[in-house]
């Protein structure tokens, strides 16, 4: 016996257009959306794709529209809870406009980005969402908008492409934090992030690549300058990629001569790892160590004692950044912008007075 799946062929408009006793060229504007059709025979149309399972053909679809509807993402690394509840912003006012979602993943790398970037291209997105790897690669960026495709950045800005960006206030944020923790009596402190070493040390922070981490740097360094705490910057460490190099990092660190008693971590991911190797070394938190992280991620308010964490409305910001595509995409009169969403500091229980 043939089998009935492989034989069963796709609905065409054809065949729609035949059960509901119409012109092909009716069925297409009912199923396409475009044209002017009466209500009879609208509904006509629909049963008869409903009863038939009609399918449309979106390549079909977007060849004669023009669009796809379908949304392109590019974020740094899914497992970090900071691009999950991104997405889910994005996703939501994507569905709202009548928009589906596509969603890649760089790991931070700037090849693999461009892959992303040049895969959704050719897949014929109507507009891109991009979290760049890199703030000083571009040249794929530039493509994009030389192709006319709509392009929104995401968690980081590079002004000199003329685009929208979406970013939280990096900035005060990190300023708010090392503030209260040095209000709070700490003179030795640290901000750690997964960002690749730099070798010999940071010595400027215009040499971070990335926007974000460049400018919560710049915020940290401003507030030890402040407080008179000579050479800031040695105070800044990169390479917490895994646990394993988190764990050196801390090492490091606390093998010092004044090791700090305060630490600063640049996200949710890297602050879970210096959780983990502070427990490691049977030290206590904050009696031993202080410690503030970016982004109130769920395992920050269960832990004992439960981290003080900077609230980065993560969710607004995919939000706002799916809606801007959107205006983009639908051509509404906006002025290229840098939208900032507010942070604010929720206290905890991981900070306290040195020595304590």
């Amino acid at each position: 016996m043939e089998d009935s799946a492989a034989s069963k062929r796709s609905v065409t408009v054809a065949d729609v257009a035949k059960a509901a006793q119409v012109s092909k060229a009716t069925a297409a504007r009912v199923l396409g959306g475009y044209g002017v059709v009466s209500n009879k025979i609208k509904d006509q149309v629909m049963a008869a794709a409903a009863a038939l399972e009609y399918r449309p053909n979106e390549l079909a679809r977007s060849m004669s529209t023009g669009r796809s509807g379908i949304i392109g993402v590019v974020v740094g690394d899914i497992e970090n809870a900071f691009f999950s509840l991104a997405v889910r912003g994005i996703s939501d006012a994507a569905r709202l406009a009548g928009y589906n979602v596509i969603i890649a993943n760089s790991g931070e790398k700037l090849d693999a980005e461009k892959s992303a970037v040049d895969l959704l291209i050719g897949k014929r997105v109507d507009g891109l969402i991009v979290t760049p790897a890199r703030c000083d690669g571009m040249d794929h960026l530039h493509h994009v908008r030389r192709a006319g495709v709509p392009l929104v950045l995401f968690d980081r800005s590079i002004p000199e492409l003329g685009v929208d960006a979406v970013t939280g206030d990096d900035r005060d944020a990190a300023i708010t934090a090392t503030r209260y923790m040095v209000d709070q009596g700490h003179r030795h402190l640290a901000y750690i992030s997964a960002m690749d070493d730099e070798d010999g040390g940071l010595i400027d922070t215009g040499r971070i690549s990335n926007s974000a981490v460049r400018e919560r740097v710049e915020g940290f360094v401003s507030v030890l300058k402040e407080a008179g705490l000579p050479n800031p910057l040695y105070s800044v460490r990169f390479g917490a990629t895994d646990q394993q190099q988190t764990d050196a990092v801390i090492r490091r660190l606390l093998s010092e001569a004044s090791p700090p008693t305060a630490l600063l971590a640049s996200d949710s991911l890297v602050g879970l790892r210096i959780f983990r190797s502070l427990q490691s070394l049977g030290l206590s938190i904050p009696s031993d160590v202080s410690m503030i992280s970016f982004l109130d991620a769920d395992w920050t308010s269960v832990t004992v004692p439960p981290i003080t964490v900077i609230d980065q409305r993560v969710y607004d910001m995919g939000k706002l950044a799916g809606e801007r595509l959107v205006a983009r995409i639908e051509r509404t009169p906006l002025a290229v912008e840098r939208l900032r969403v507010g942070t604010s500091l929720v206290v905890r229980g991981s900070v306290a007075a040195p020595g304590r």
